[in-house]
């Protein structure tokens, strides 16, 4: 829902704009077209016999905003609610007003960006009228400015801008800020583009509660399939479009207090992924790298933590915190000048009444002793002296209580760096643990395929081992073979010549009985021989060894007889 107040700042720069003679007063017939068109853009019934009734009472003239304020609060006001487009409201408004009190054709920006630039005006703007940004807000968004187009606020140029401000009123109102950005006085040797890009970050993270954005890819559920697309946190939702000009809105994930984001491990090809878990249902969705990742989950993070908590978006709580600063701070002051003007009343009055002191001592001194009026004169005298001491002590007091107001102020200002710092700090912090834990998860795996590769490589030289066994077993039992085989051969070779023995006995018993077998060998080249069993049949060798056995024979059997 969006603030009363901020609404109201916004259509008092329509009313002023219709107030033509600068005398806070508008015609009835204006606050009628006004009136409407506040309602149309607001989506609320208008009820022009309202308008009618509530000033019939008033037909003097033109209507201040006294006399406006009651019928805007009760018609307007207290019906409206956060279904309307808070942009359009509000260029209707700045239609209204910015024509009358700014030309844009000299300005560095365009018309676009002096009406973000007045929108920022009225974010940071006190609620007091007319509206007015003071130094500290103006200070604000100007480093803001300088850090979303990636540089720095010239600090020496800064502090001169701000003696001159101080020596006139110590604030700008909308047209001299738009004005102060266009001409670029603190942006110089930047390029429109740069500016107006500056601008527009600024905007969308002020006005619009932009908390972060950016190209992310994220499955559908029900196709399955991958889409990029440009994503918009809020306070509240995260919305995304077809592309990051928002012309095309696709979706909306709102976020409530029991929505949680957890960070994914890489599956379907896609890396650096996290889910969203809502009521109704999840969404999956891929960013670019660990560290968008890690941005992105944090940021949704504390989303969800301050909606449990029941705060408004950070922005709007840092301006309420700086308002609440300055106005201790304020307080403080005046308290402290008030004590000032009290000390400073009573030393006056203590110094009247010892000037009448001493016109009564000098009336007194023709009459008194002198010794009494010296006496007299010391004792004043040393009070004068201790009261001047004491109003010395007080002024070193209030002089301590300034210096020490400056460095309450400059402790918080530092308190604010260091915080930024902190955060800052936490977000490497989370990215540094993300890398860590990557690193473990690559460890875990090494370590894990060590062990595989152990295991493999001992079941490897176990299969070794065996095949070792089982050629000593096959090598034992050639052996063995080799054994038999060569004690088959001997036992062969021993049968081979048993063989041959007893061929040759029989081939000598053939030849000793029968005579008529003989082996076929070469013959003698001599004159070949004739005997009785046939020619060439012997040798002549054979044939004396028959003959002397024959003739043993005969020898044998001839004393036989």
């Amino acid at each position: 829902m969006w603030l009363r107040d901020e609404l109201l700042k916004s259509i008092w720069h329509a009313f002023t704009a219709l107030d033509m003679d600068h005398k806070g007063k508008v015609s009835k017939s204006q606050l009628k077209v006004l009136s409407h068109n506040l309602c149309t853009v607001m989506n609320i019934p208008h009820d022009p016999v309202a308008l009618e009734e509530h000033f019939k009472d008033d037909n003097e003239g033109p209507v201040s905003t006294q006399g406006y304020m009651p019928y805007l609060n009760r018609f307007i006001l207290d019906k409206v609610r956060d279904d309307f487009d808070i942009l359009e409201f509000n260029k209707l408004c700045w239609t209204l007003c910015y024509k009358k009190n700014i030309n844009t054709t000299h300005l560095l920006i365009s018309n676009e960006d002096a009406f973000k630039v007045w929108c920022i005006f009225n974010f940071l703007s006190e609620n007091r009228y007319p509206l007015v940004i003071i130094t500290e807000e103006i200070e604000y968004f100007l480093r803001k400015l300088m850090e979303a187009m990636g540089t720095v606020l010239n600090e020496e140029q800064f502090s001169d801008y701000k003696l001159q401000l101080n020596k006139r009123k110590n604030c700008l109102t909308a047209w001299e800020l738009i004005e102060l950005v266009g001409m670029g006085h603190f942006s110089r040797g930047l390029n429109h583009q740069t500016l107006s890009m500056g601008i527009n970050e600024v905007f969308q993270e002020l006005i619009l509660d932009v908390l972060k954005q950016g190209y992310m890819m994220k499955k559908g559920h029900k196709r399955k399939n991958w889409t990029e697309r440009w994503f918009v946190l809020g306070p509240t939702s995260i919305s995304y479009y077809v592309c990051e000009d928002l012309a095309d809105k696709k979706g909306v994930i709102v976020l409530d207090r029991s929505c949680c984001v957890e960070s994914l491990p890489d599956k379907e090809g896609k890396k650096c992924l996290f889910i969203i878990k809502c009521a109704d249902k999840s969404f999956e969705i891929s960013a670019s790298d660990k560290k968008k990742k890690q941005e992105w989950i944090q940021a949704i993070q504390t989303c969800i933590q301050l909606l449990r908590l029941g705060l408004p978006s950070p922005h709007r709580e840092a301006r309420q915190r700086r308002r609440e600063l300055r106005q201790r701070q304020q307080a403080e002051q005046e308290e402290l000048e008030e004590r000032m003007k009290q000390l400073q009343t009573a030393n006056d009055s203590k110094h009247r009444e010892l000037e009448a002191m001493r016109k009564v001592l000098f009336s007194f001194s023709r009459i008194l002793l002198q010794q009494q009026m010296e006496e007299q004169v010391a004792q004043k005298s040393s009070e004068l002296e201790q009261y001047l001491q004491r109003v010395q002590e007080l002024e070193d007091m209030y002089r301590r209580l300034e210096e020490a107001l400056e460095d309450e102020r400059q402790a918080k200002l530092d308190e604010e760096t260091m915080r930024k710092l902190q955060a800052r700090l936490l977000e490497e912090e989370a990215a540094k643990r993300a890398e860590l834990e990557q690193i473990h998860l690559q460890q875990q795996r090494a370590i894990s395929q060590t062990q595989a590769e152990k295991k493999e490589l001992e079941a490897e030289q176990l299969a070794k081992e065996k095949a070792l066994q089982a050629a000593l077993l096959q090598l034992e039992s050639l052996e063995r073979e080799r054994h038999g085989a060569l004690e088959q051969y001997e036992e062969a070779t021993r049968k081979l010549e048993r063989a041959a023995n007893k061929t040759k006995t029989w081939k000598d018993k053939v030849a000793k009985h029968e005579g008529l077998v003989r082996l076929i060998q070469p013959g003698h080249k001599g004159p070949q021989r004739i005997t009785n069993w046939g020619p060439a049949s012997f040798t002549d060798a054979e044939l004396d060894l028959r003959k002397k056995s024959w003739q043993e024979r005969k020898n044998q059997g001839a004393p036989a007889q």
